[in-house]
Protein backbone atom coordinates (compact mmCIF):
# COMPACT_ATOMS: atom_id res chain seq x y z
CA UNK A 1 0.00 0.00 0.00
CA UNK A 2 1.47 3.23 -0.85
CA UNK A 3 1.14 6.24 1.72
CA UNK A 4 1.63 9.61 1.88
CA UNK A 5 2.11 12.12 4.31
CA UNK A 6 0.04 15.50 6.16
CA UNK A 7 0.08 17.38 8.97
CA UNK A 8 -3.33 17.73 10.54
CA UNK A 9 -4.94 18.30 13.80
CA UNK A 10 -8.11 16.27 15.33
CA UNK A 11 -9.54 18.97 17.23
CA UNK A 12 -10.51 22.83 17.27
CA UNK A 13 -6.97 24.79 18.26
CA UNK A 14 -5.13 21.13 18.52
CA UNK A 15 -1.53 20.49 17.63
CA UNK A 16 -0.79 19.42 14.37
CA UNK A 17 0.69 15.87 14.17
CA UNK A 18 2.11 13.75 11.19
CA UNK A 19 0.25 10.86 9.78
CA UNK A 20 0.15 8.25 7.50
CA UNK A 21 -2.58 8.37 4.67
CA UNK A 22 -3.06 5.60 1.96
CA UNK A 23 -3.21 7.40 -1.50
CA UNK A 24 -5.98 7.33 -3.31
CA UNK A 25 -7.11 7.78 -7.31
CA UNK A 26 -8.29 11.03 -8.17
CA UNK A 27 -11.86 10.83 -9.18
CA UNK A 28 -14.06 11.78 -12.51
CA UNK A 29 -12.74 15.51 -13.36
CA UNK A 30 -10.21 15.78 -10.00
CA UNK A 31 -6.54 15.13 -10.36
CA UNK A 32 -4.01 14.16 -7.84
CA UNK A 33 -1.28 16.88 -6.95
CA UNK A 34 2.54 16.14 -5.26
CA UNK A 35 2.99 19.16 -3.21
CA UNK A 36 6.14 20.77 -3.85
CA UNK A 37 5.13 24.25 -1.69
CA UNK A 38 1.80 25.30 0.53
CA UNK A 39 1.79 28.30 2.17
CA UNK A 40 0.36 29.13 5.68
CA UNK A 41 -1.95 31.73 5.58
CA UNK A 42 -3.83 33.86 8.35
CA UNK A 43 -7.21 32.29 6.80
CA UNK A 44 -6.01 28.79 7.66
CA UNK A 45 -6.52 29.64 11.38
CA UNK A 46 -10.46 29.66 10.42
CA UNK A 47 -10.33 26.31 9.70
CA UNK A 48 -7.97 25.18 12.53
CA UNK A 49 -10.22 26.73 14.85
CA UNK A 50 -13.53 25.34 13.39
CA UNK A 51 -13.84 29.53 13.46
CA UNK A 52 -16.26 28.65 9.86
CA UNK A 53 -19.48 26.03 9.76
CA UNK A 54 -18.77 22.60 8.31
CA UNK A 55 -15.70 22.45 9.21
CA UNK A 56 -14.78 18.83 9.90
CA UNK A 57 -11.72 16.98 11.46
CA UNK A 58 -9.30 15.69 11.77
CA UNK A 59 -8.67 18.57 9.81
CA UNK A 60 -5.80 19.30 6.75
CA UNK A 61 -5.45 23.07 6.04
CA UNK A 62 -4.10 24.63 3.26
CA UNK A 63 -5.12 26.59 0.11
CA UNK A 64 -1.84 27.97 -0.84
CA UNK A 65 -0.52 24.89 -3.17
CA UNK A 66 1.88 24.48 -5.75
CA UNK A 67 3.08 21.10 -7.18
CA UNK A 68 2.90 19.06 -10.11
CA UNK A 69 -0.01 17.08 -11.31
CA UNK A 70 0.53 13.37 -10.42
CA UNK A 71 -2.25 11.65 -11.45
CA UNK A 72 -5.68 12.15 -13.88
CA UNK A 73 -8.86 11.33 -13.54
CA UNK A 74 -11.59 10.82 -16.00
CA UNK A 75 -11.49 13.56 -18.53
CA UNK A 76 -8.88 15.37 -17.26
CA UNK A 77 -6.72 14.96 -19.75
CA UNK A 78 -9.33 15.92 -22.76
CA UNK A 79 -9.46 19.33 -20.78
CA UNK A 80 -5.55 19.81 -21.62
CA UNK A 81 -3.78 18.94 -18.28
CA UNK A 82 -1.00 16.06 -18.09
CA UNK A 83 1.40 14.28 -15.96
CA UNK A 84 3.97 16.55 -14.86
CA UNK A 85 2.58 20.16 -15.35
CA UNK A 86 3.05 22.52 -12.70
CA UNK A 87 -0.34 23.92 -10.91
CA UNK A 88 -1.40 25.91 -8.17
CA UNK A 89 -4.70 25.84 -6.43
CA UNK A 90 -5.61 28.55 -4.12
CA UNK A 91 -8.81 29.65 -2.23
CA UNK A 92 -10.70 29.18 -5.23
CA UNK A 93 -10.43 25.36 -4.77
CA UNK A 94 -13.27 24.44 -7.28
CA UNK A 95 -16.64 25.92 -7.79
CA UNK A 96 -20.18 23.90 -7.95
CA UNK A 97 -21.51 25.13 -11.24
CA UNK A 98 -25.01 24.88 -10.45
CA UNK A 99 -25.84 28.32 -7.89
CA UNK A 100 -26.79 31.74 -8.46
CA UNK A 101 -23.94 33.01 -9.08
CA UNK A 102 -22.58 30.14 -11.00
CA UNK A 103 -24.85 30.69 -13.69
CA UNK A 104 -23.87 34.35 -14.11
CA UNK A 105 -20.39 32.58 -14.76
CA UNK A 106 -19.01 34.65 -11.19
CA UNK A 107 -17.67 31.45 -9.95
CA UNK A 108 -15.66 33.01 -6.83
CA UNK A 109 -18.65 33.79 -4.93
CA UNK A 110 -20.05 30.26 -5.82
CA UNK A 111 -22.39 29.84 -2.13
CA UNK A 112 -20.76 26.31 -2.28
CA UNK A 113 -17.55 27.18 -2.87
CA UNK A 114 -14.86 24.31 -2.59
CA UNK A 115 -11.80 26.03 -0.34
CA UNK A 116 -9.01 23.56 -0.05
CA UNK A 117 -8.61 22.43 3.95
CA UNK A 118 -12.47 22.79 4.02
CA UNK A 119 -14.16 21.30 1.46
CA UNK A 120 -11.68 18.68 0.87
CA UNK A 121 -7.82 18.19 2.76
CA UNK A 122 -5.87 20.94 1.85
CA UNK A 123 -1.73 20.96 0.90
CA UNK A 124 -0.29 21.17 4.50
CA UNK A 125 0.72 17.04 2.92
CA UNK A 126 2.97 15.93 0.04
CA UNK A 127 0.18 14.99 -1.98
CA UNK A 128 -3.77 16.45 -2.87
CA UNK A 129 -6.98 15.77 -4.40
CA UNK A 130 -8.75 18.91 -6.06
CA UNK A 131 -11.06 19.71 -8.94
CA UNK A 132 -10.05 20.48 -12.40
CA UNK A 133 -11.21 23.78 -12.28
CA UNK A 134 -9.36 24.64 -9.61
CA UNK A 135 -6.35 24.17 -11.43
CA UNK A 136 -3.94 27.26 -12.44
CA UNK A 137 -0.86 26.88 -14.53
CA UNK A 138 2.54 27.74 -12.92
CA UNK A 139 4.76 29.99 -15.40
CA UNK A 140 8.55 28.83 -16.15
CA UNK A 141 10.08 31.05 -14.12
CA UNK A 142 8.10 30.83 -11.29
CA UNK A 143 9.21 29.05 -7.80
CA UNK A 144 6.49 26.86 -6.31
CA UNK A 145 7.40 28.72 -3.06
CA UNK A 146 6.75 31.71 -4.78
CA UNK A 147 3.29 30.23 -6.86
CA UNK A 148 1.73 28.67 -3.64
CA UNK A 149 1.21 32.13 -1.76
CA UNK A 150 0.47 33.83 -5.37
CA UNK A 151 -2.85 31.61 -5.11
CA UNK A 152 -4.33 33.11 -2.56
CA UNK A 153 -2.57 36.26 -1.38
CA UNK A 154 -1.27 37.49 -5.00
CA UNK A 155 -4.49 36.75 -6.61
CA UNK A 156 -6.50 39.05 -3.89
CA UNK A 157 -4.29 41.86 -4.08
CA UNK A 158 -3.81 41.70 -7.86
CA UNK A 159 -7.62 41.35 -8.64
CA UNK A 160 -8.81 44.05 -5.95
CA UNK A 161 -6.64 46.49 -7.31
CA UNK A 162 -7.08 45.36 -10.98
CA UNK A 163 -10.87 45.09 -11.34
CA UNK A 164 -11.05 48.54 -8.98
CA UNK A 165 -12.14 52.03 -10.68
CA UNK A 166 -8.33 53.26 -10.55
CA UNK A 167 -6.51 53.80 -13.48
CA UNK A 168 -2.55 54.37 -14.42
CA UNK A 169 -1.72 57.48 -13.31
CA UNK A 170 -4.51 57.87 -9.94
CA UNK A 171 -3.41 57.89 -6.38
CA UNK A 172 -3.95 54.39 -4.93
CA UNK A 173 -2.99 54.05 -1.26
CA UNK A 174 -2.39 51.00 0.27
CA UNK A 175 -3.16 50.27 3.85
CA UNK A 176 -0.80 47.94 5.80
CA UNK A 177 2.77 46.43 4.48
CA UNK A 178 2.30 42.80 5.86
CA UNK A 179 1.75 39.40 3.55
CA UNK A 180 -1.00 41.10 1.71
CA UNK A 181 -0.24 44.88 1.73
CA UNK A 182 3.54 44.26 0.46
CA UNK A 183 2.79 42.41 -2.37
CA UNK A 184 -0.23 45.17 -2.80
CA UNK A 185 2.61 48.46 -3.30
CA UNK A 186 4.36 45.83 -5.38
CA UNK A 187 1.55 45.54 -7.95
CA UNK A 188 -0.16 49.05 -7.62
CA UNK A 189 3.35 50.78 -8.50
CA UNK A 190 3.52 48.04 -11.41
CA UNK A 191 0.27 48.59 -12.49
CA UNK A 192 1.06 52.43 -13.03
CA UNK A 193 -0.80 54.37 -10.21
CA UNK A 194 0.59 56.78 -8.17
CA UNK A 195 1.29 54.72 -4.70
CA UNK A 196 0.87 55.78 -1.39
CA UNK A 197 1.65 52.48 1.35
CA UNK A 198 0.04 52.96 4.73
CA UNK A 199 1.67 51.38 7.56
CA UNK A 200 2.82 51.81 11.38
CA UNK A 201 5.79 53.51 12.03
CA UNK A 202 7.97 55.89 10.20
CA UNK A 203 10.67 52.96 10.28
CA UNK A 204 8.89 51.57 7.86
CA UNK A 205 8.85 54.32 5.20
CA UNK A 206 12.23 53.08 3.25
CA UNK A 207 10.91 49.84 2.86
CA UNK A 208 7.67 50.97 1.07
CA UNK A 209 9.84 52.61 -0.90
CA UNK A 210 11.73 49.33 -1.54
CA UNK A 211 8.45 47.80 -2.95
CA UNK A 212 8.03 50.76 -5.33
CA UNK A 213 5.45 53.13 -3.39
CA UNK A 214 5.96 56.83 -4.29
CA UNK A 215 4.87 58.42 -0.87
CA UNK A 216 4.52 57.13 2.77
CA UNK A 217 2.02 57.69 5.06
CA UNK A 218 3.02 56.54 8.99
CA UNK A 219 -0.55 56.20 10.61
CA UNK A 220 1.04 56.76 14.06
CA UNK A 221 2.50 60.68 13.01
CA UNK A 222 -0.07 62.56 14.93
CA UNK A 223 -1.77 63.81 11.36
CA UNK A 224 -4.65 61.72 10.69
CA UNK A 225 -4.27 59.39 7.35
CA UNK A 226 -7.49 61.17 5.61
CA UNK A 227 -5.69 64.64 6.14
CA UNK A 228 -1.96 63.20 4.79
CA UNK A 229 -4.11 61.61 1.76
CA UNK A 230 -6.04 65.14 0.92
CA UNK A 231 -2.70 66.77 0.91
CA UNK A 232 -1.73 64.20 -1.89
CA UNK A 233 -4.88 65.04 -3.63
CA UNK A 234 -7.24 61.96 -2.74
CA UNK A 235 -6.86 58.85 -3.40
CA UNK A 236 -8.69 56.83 -5.72
CA UNK A 237 -8.36 53.27 -4.75
CA UNK A 238 -7.79 52.68 -0.88
CA UNK A 239 -6.82 48.73 -1.13
CA UNK A 240 -7.32 47.70 2.35
CA UNK A 241 -5.24 44.87 3.26
CA UNK A 242 -4.97 45.19 7.39
CA UNK A 243 -7.09 43.44 9.38
CA UNK A 244 -8.17 46.49 11.41
CA UNK A 245 -11.56 47.97 11.12
CA UNK A 246 -10.49 51.12 12.76
CA UNK A 247 -7.18 51.45 10.29
CA UNK A 248 -9.69 51.01 7.47
CA UNK A 249 -12.17 53.39 8.39
CA UNK A 250 -9.38 56.02 9.04
CA UNK A 251 -9.08 56.17 5.35
CA UNK A 252 -12.41 56.84 3.95
CA UNK A 253 -12.23 60.40 4.06
CA UNK A 254 -9.00 60.15 2.52
CA UNK A 255 -10.93 59.45 -0.99
CA UNK A 256 -11.33 61.44 -3.93
CA UNK A 257 -14.90 62.13 -4.62
CA UNK A 258 -16.09 58.71 -6.51
CA UNK A 259 -13.13 57.17 -5.00
CA UNK A 260 -13.63 53.65 -3.71
CA UNK A 261 -12.36 51.62 -0.47
CA UNK A 262 -11.67 48.00 -1.14
CA UNK A 263 -11.38 46.02 1.77
CA UNK A 264 -9.47 42.98 1.41
CA UNK A 265 -8.35 42.68 5.37
CA UNK A 266 -10.83 40.38 7.56
CA UNK A 267 -12.14 41.81 10.30
CA UNK A 268 -15.46 41.21 12.40
CA UNK A 269 -15.70 44.37 13.93
CA UNK A 270 -17.95 46.86 12.50
CA UNK A 271 -16.34 49.89 10.12
CA UNK A 272 -17.73 53.16 11.65
CA UNK A 273 -18.27 54.81 8.21
CA UNK A 274 -21.28 56.68 8.29
CA UNK A 275 -24.26 57.81 4.71
CA UNK A 276 -22.97 61.12 5.21
CA UNK A 277 -19.12 60.34 4.15
CA UNK A 278 -20.24 58.25 1.02
CA UNK A 279 -23.44 60.68 -0.39
CA UNK A 280 -21.91 63.77 -0.85
CA UNK A 281 -18.74 62.67 -2.82
CA UNK A 282 -20.07 59.52 -4.32
CA UNK A 283 -17.53 57.21 -2.19
CA UNK A 284 -18.14 53.18 -2.48
CA UNK A 285 -16.98 51.15 0.16
CA UNK A 286 -16.92 47.02 -1.58
CA UNK A 287 -15.36 43.62 -0.55
CA UNK A 288 -13.25 41.76 -2.72
CA UNK A 289 -12.87 38.00 -2.36
CA UNK A 290 -9.85 36.17 -3.92
CA UNK A 291 -9.78 34.91 -7.39
CA UNK A 292 -10.79 32.08 -9.78
CA UNK A 293 -8.05 29.81 -11.23
CA UNK A 294 -7.99 31.87 -13.97
CA UNK A 295 -7.31 34.94 -12.00
CA UNK A 296 -4.57 33.26 -9.95
CA UNK A 297 -2.72 32.41 -13.81
CA UNK A 298 -3.21 36.22 -14.66
CA UNK A 299 -1.64 36.98 -11.08
CA UNK A 300 1.22 34.17 -11.73
CA UNK A 301 1.99 35.83 -15.33
CA UNK A 302 2.18 39.71 -14.30
CA UNK A 303 4.13 38.94 -11.54
CA UNK A 304 6.69 36.67 -13.57
CA UNK A 305 6.32 39.50 -16.03
CA UNK A 306 7.53 42.15 -13.82
CA UNK A 307 9.35 40.76 -11.04
CA UNK A 308 6.80 40.34 -7.98
CA UNK A 309 7.28 37.82 -5.59
CA UNK A 310 6.23 37.47 -2.05
CA UNK A 311 9.13 37.72 1.08
CA UNK A 312 8.91 34.08 2.19
CA UNK A 313 10.45 31.80 4.33
CA UNK A 314 9.96 27.95 3.62
CA UNK A 315 10.34 25.56 6.36
CA UNK A 316 10.13 21.83 5.68
CA UNK A 317 6.36 19.77 6.46
CA UNK A 318 7.58 18.99 10.36
CA UNK A 319 8.18 21.95 11.44
CA UNK A 320 4.72 23.07 10.41
CA UNK A 321 3.46 23.70 14.24
CA UNK A 322 6.48 26.02 14.90
CA UNK A 323 5.43 28.08 11.30
CA UNK A 324 1.72 28.55 11.78
CA UNK A 325 2.47 29.63 15.73
CA UNK A 326 4.63 32.16 14.00
CA UNK A 327 2.62 33.34 11.25
CA UNK A 328 -0.29 33.75 14.35
CA UNK A 329 1.94 35.78 16.34
CA UNK A 330 2.95 37.90 13.33
CA UNK A 331 6.98 37.01 13.95
CA UNK A 332 7.50 35.38 10.44
CA UNK A 333 8.55 36.96 7.31
CA UNK A 334 5.51 37.94 5.18
CA UNK A 335 4.47 34.47 4.41
CA UNK A 336 5.76 31.17 5.61
CA UNK A 337 5.84 28.06 3.21
CA UNK A 338 5.68 24.96 4.03
CA UNK A 339 8.04 22.78 1.31
CA UNK A 340 6.57 18.84 2.29
CA UNK A 341 9.59 17.20 -0.07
Amino acid sequence: MSTYRVAQVTAPNGSFELVEREVRQPGPGHVRIAVDACGICHSDALFISAGLPGTTFPEVAGHEIAGRLEELGEGVEERGWRVGDRVAVGWFGGACGHCGPCRQGDFIVCHNLKVPGWAYDGGFGEKVVAPVDALARVPDGLAATDAGPMACAGVTTFNGLRRSSARPGDLVAVLGLGGLGHLGVQYAAAMGFETVGIARGAGKADFAKQLGAHHYVDSTSGTPVAEALRSLGGAKVVLATAGNSEAITATVDGLAPRGELVAIGADTTPLGISPAQLLMTGRIVRGHPSGTARDVEDTMAFSALHGIRPMTESVPLEQVGEAYDKMLAGAARFRMVLTPG
